[in-house]
């Protein structure tokens, strides 16, 4: 069996990867939002779903709320429930593409009017992180067009950095605003926010609290999304992860279930770009779990992050750095070939054992009677994300 080093398990004992609430709810494809039983209800039961998935993995020590899914009468009330359960309040995600008066914009509307209500908005956000103790407002806008001459992409641009400079105003102390992008949909001519070059663009006109959030999903096929990831820590502008996984376009499934081996590219420019237990850098699922359970999907995708930040871990960093020094092409990637066909999955098992937590915990799940619980609970639950 591999042996994972002190050093190994010591970064890997700091690794958190936050949840967000809309996972945990009824959500599917743009065409469709299937039910599960035991749905929450509220936000609430997302956090106590969130838990679970903590509890027995010891990975998911925080979770983000989305603003208005997950809106309540008393924010502090909601932080003191996710204290109560071990995990904490994170990342504040805005909304600005469910409300009819966003169908041509929301931050770049033409209209002050409506722009104005976008900004509003965030400000509310802003709120509750004040209330949540949250650190990080994240940002996506469905915006953009999809006839060539349509709007006046320039114009919508300096609208935008007008929307985000009041935004990111009204921060105070350690709050940041992080900027995600996402190169197509619902907009097909043009996105307003649609690479991390614009991203960063964007943000760089704000301050040294406003960064760059890089969707592993949100890249045309073939991107190079590990470059990305080294360009952003090379810049000091990576603020934060949102991981799942496609096969053609946004899927949003499960991290690393079409390309495990671009997860561990990925998570090795992490580690050596000083990302790995970073404060500045936040690692954060963004998944729509459509026919697979809710819980044991979470479950399931922070041990997939796991297990593949253990394989980037074992790269003999010193033996790349010599073949690459020496032109070695093939003694290179053999280096990497090497760590990432390494199974790791027993050595992790036994060292959570260690930790007194369970060896499997998808077992420990499926065994520990919650699932059975919450279905016999949780009667016409539909909180969700996406199609809510």
């Amino acid at each position: 069996m591999t042996t994972l080093s002190p050093d190994i398990l010591t970064a890997l004992e700091g690794q958190g990867i936050e949840l967000p609430s809309w996972a945990f709810g009824n959500s599917g494809t743009r065409f469709r939002v299937w039910t599960t039983e035991g749905t929450p209800r509220d936000p609430f039961e997302k956090i106590a779903d969130a838990a679970e998935v903590n509890r027995v993995t010891a990975l998911a020590p925080s979770v983000a709320l989305h603003i208005p899914w997950d809106k309540v009468d008393d924010f502090g009330a909601l932080r003191r429930h996710a204290e109560d359960l071990g995990v904490e309040l994170g990342t504040i995600n805005s909304n600005t593409f469910q409300d009819e008066d966003y169908k041509f914009g929301a931050l770049t509307h033409e209209d002050d009017r409506i722009r104005c209500k976008a900004i509003d908005h965030h400000l509310e956000c802003i709120d509750v992180m004040d209330a949540t103790g949250s650190r990080d407002l994240k940002i996506w806008l469905a915006e953009g067009s999809n006839y060539p001459g349509q709007t006046d992409m320039r114009a919508r641009q300096d609208r935008l950095n007008d929307s985000l400079r009041q935004i990111y105003a009204r921060l105070t102390g350690e709050q940041r605003l992080v900027l995600e992008y996402k190169f197509f949909e619902p907009s097909f001519y043009h996105t307003d926010v649609p690479d991390w070059g614009t991203s960063y663009a964007q943000v760089a006109t704000l301050g040294d609290r406003a960064m760059v959030c890089l969707d592993t999903g949100h890249h045309a096929p073939g991107t190079n999304i590990e470059f990305i990831v080294m360009q952003l820590l090379r810049l000091g502008k990576l603020g934060s992860f949102d991981f799942n996984s496609r096969f053609y376009a946004d899927d949003d499934l499960i991290v690393g279930a079409a390309d495990p081996f671009q997860l561990f590219r990925i998570l090795f420019e992490v580690v050596r770009g000083g990302g790995l237990n970073n404060p500045d850098v936040a690692f954060m699922l963004d998944q729509c779990h459509n026919i697979e359970d809710k819980i044991p999907g979470q479950i399931r995708s922070v041990l997939n992050v796991q297990e593949m930040t253990a394989r980037a871990l074992l790269v003999d960093r010193d033996a790349l750095a010599a073949a690459q020094s020496a032109n070695d092409v093939l003694a290179a990637n053999a280096v990497f070939m090497d760590a990432f066909y390494t199974d790791v999955r027993p050595a992790l098992a036994q060292w959570r054992e260690s930790r007194g937590l369970p060896a499997d915990p998808m077992a420990a799940y499926a065994s520990s009677g919650y699932q059975q619980r919450i279905v016999a609970d949780r009667v016409g639950g539909t909180q969700a994300g996406w199609g809510a």
